[in-house]
């Protein structure tokens, strides 16, 4: 299934989007029934990969009598709405994007193991927010198209065989960074956490509709113009390495999200540089995920 949040009368509900783009309201149709259904995505993730049949289940029911209009009539918010913990983002996972920024920063080890950090809640927005830039904080905004996996099963010590059956789905995110900001401390947080400049979303793409994440090709285009455009399976670590490999040290809850990192092409490593400025378009798409559409706009003094 695909599922979306869209804003009905101000709030966030959850959508089923259909074959057709139609879009069941999921939320209201479970205001309506008897039972203690889930009112928001979080919920319904809470409720793990158990909850995708339920959802399934429902929708076939009665979903015919609750189609609220067409996906593209509708204003989409961030599927989640405000992330209950940090995104986890993972850093220089593909070795064509390591040699580029090689190129733009000097030698980058390939690294035998992941490379995490997080990038704070406020730092998303929906997927056709506009993105914030003001000089005062960076004149380097850059784009990174990335997967980003949603879990919905808990899990501590996964094996790798069996790392996909903790995901309830995957998603688009674009980990907007001010470079400016980033590469001038020893940690990427704050470079990565501008408020509202990460767009996350359209659809969370439930896992069985995705058998298999490394057969995915990412794209990125600012202004009309293909800046990347690769494909999952040159990851270096992949999802299920990277699932495994977290829950070593932390358990996964329903709910945590996973930034697989991004391919070549990012504007650092561009000769010469480019960055994202007021009045920018940023597109970014995934195969069968959905895509964005985000207008940068100046929001300095």
């Amino acid at each position: 299934m695909r599922l979306c949040s869209f804003l009905s009368e101000g709030l966030p509900h959850v959508g089923v989007v259909g074959v057709d783009d139609s879009v069941i309201d999921v939320t209201r149709l479970a205001e309506l029934r008897s039972g203690d259904l889930p009112l928001t995505m979080a919920g319904w993730v809470e409720l793990g990969v158990d909850g995708i049949d339920m959802l399934g289940q429902i929708c076939a029911q009665d979903g015919a009598d609750h189609v609220v209009g067409n996906v593209g009539e509708l204003r989409l918010v961030a599927p989640m709405g405000r992330l209950p913990r940090n995104v986890i983002c993972v850093g220089v996972n593909y070795r064509e994007h390591i040699e580029e920024s090689e190129r733009a920063v000097g030698d980058i080890d390939v690294p035998d193991a992941p490379v995490y950090f997080t990038k704070d809640v406020r730092a998303i927005c929906g997927p056709f927010d506009d993105v914030p830039s003001d000089d005062q904080v960076s004149t380097q905004l850059d784009w990174e198209v990335e997967l980003a996996v949603i879990i919905g099963r808990r899990g501590r010590n996964i094996a790798v065989q069996d790392a996909l059956t903790h995901v309830f789905g995957y998603a688009v995110l674009n980990d907007v960074s001010a470079r400016d900001v980033q590469l001038s401390r020893n940690q990427w947080w704050k470079g990565k956490s501008i408020e509202g400049s990460s767009p996350f979303g359209p659809f969370i793409v439930t896992a069985d509709e995705i058998p298999n994440p490394q057969d995915l090709e990412l794209r990125c285009w600012v202004d009309g113009v293909e800046k990347q455009r690769s494909r999952t399976n040159l990851m270096i670590h992949d999802v299920a390495t990277l699932i495994s490999d977290l829950s070593g040290t932390l358990t996964l809850e329903p709910g945590d999200v996973i930034s697989t990192g991004t391919p070549a092409g990012v504007g650092l490593a561009r000769a010469p540089q480019e960055w994202l400025r007021p009045g920018s378009v940023l597109e970014s798409e995934i195969t069968g995920l959905g895509r964005q559409h985000n207008h940068v706009i100046d929001i300095g003094a």
